[in-house]
């Protein structure tokens, strides 16, 4: 009892962070009829700013890193990826009114990583003091491009098999190197060659560093706006997907937990790496995503998975999962 008790505590004091709050702010501006607007170039900006200075940062400490470190995590980030589709294959895809495309598309998108609930996740951390291997965010492309290319795939070789064309072949290169070259994607790894081929400490100390958590809190209400946008959406589509979006990003950080637990206890891999991974787990793709799904699943609704994610799995895995998964660990980390 005292463990829920301690928990609940820890849980509704992350649920004050001034991050989660620009979220709601954002939220409730929407549902009040705002008229606010952040032009979509300013927000593609703030995006590419936050993923550089995660990206340098990363790179500069993996310079610095024993890469046998980052190997068990990097090969779980793999696998959770893989794990969130196929169990959305074969729970969402075959639900009654879900067209199975969809249903894997959707999976596919829970399956890849956000990267600003990666920065969010990182803001409040850093605000807690909860440290972690600063080459974690460095996981983002391990999880997020196995995920997008194995739900294309399984996608595809549903609709090939549905129409009679078994002996055509699904190409996967050509997938894999549309998620590389997706925006979000594309904007991390080079902060992370950067970081790592060159020595961007002072830019990075006097440019990227000291902006961080004022573009963040703008980049947190544009999401906050959205997301109660593409509640209509979600209106439009079968309620399973409200179901999925809400409860899928806690299930799937909460298998991410319970790996990431192995790889500290095998390796020694940080608490707040952890819950780095759980949080890479919960989110759902925002930037590189759904451009990548509607290029390779044309016949999939977008408002299906980009309603699933936008108007519930974000928010969910920001405003629950991020202080869920913080109080998770400084309970269970505390009583090891």
């Amino acid at each position: 009892m005292e463990f829920i008790l301690d928990f609940l505590t820890r849980f509704a004091t992350q649920l004050q962070s001034p991050t989660l709050g620009f979220l709601i702010g954002g939220a409730v501006l929407a549902a009040l009829g705002s008229r606010l607007e952040v032009p979509d170039a300013i927000y593609k900006f703030i995006v590419f700013m936050l993923l550089m200075k995660i990206g340098l940062k990363g790179g500069m400490k993996i310079r610095e890193a024993d890469l046998g470190d980052m190997l068990l995590p990097a090969l779980f980030a793999v696998l959770i990826g893989v794990i969130i589709v196929l169990l959305g294959r074969y729970t969402l895809a075959i639900l009654p009114k879900i067209r199975t495309e969809e249903g894997i598309a959707t999976a596919g998108l829970f399956g890849a990583v956000s990267g600003s609930t990666l920065a969010a996740a990182m803001a409040v951390m850093d605000a807690e003091g909860l440290t972690y291997e600063a080459w974690a965010p460095a996981l983002y492309p391990f999880m997020d491009i196995p995920a997008l290319v194995l739900a294309i795939v399984m996608a595809n070789v549903y609709l090939t098999k549905r129409k009679g064309d078994a002996g055509t072949r699904v190409k996967i290169w050509p997938i894999v190197t549309d998620s590389l070259r997706g925006s979000a994607l594309s904007a991390l790894l080079l902060g992370i060659a950067l970081g790592l081929l060159t020595r961007p400490d002072f830019v990075y100390d006097s440019f990227y560093e000291p902006l961080f958590r004022g573009l963040l809190s703008v980049l947190m209400l544009v999401m906050g706006m959205e997301a109660y946008a593409r509640v209509n959406e979600l209106r439009k589509v079968a309620h399973w997907y409200a179901v999925y979006g809400a409860v899928a990003p806690l299930v799937h950080g909460l298998i991410a937990f319970g790996l990431g637990y192995i790889a500290h206890v095998t390796t020694g891999f940080s608490p707040g790496g952890v819950v780095l991974l759980s949080v890479l787990a919960a989110s759902s793709s925002d930037i590189s995503g759904p451009p990548t799904l509607r290029a390779g699943i044309p016949s999939a609704n977008p408002s299906a998975y980009i309603g699933a994610s936008t108007a519930l799995g974000t928010p969910v895995a920001i405003a629950i999962g991020i202080p869920l998964f913080i109080g998770l660990a400084q309970v269970v980390f505390a009583s090891a």
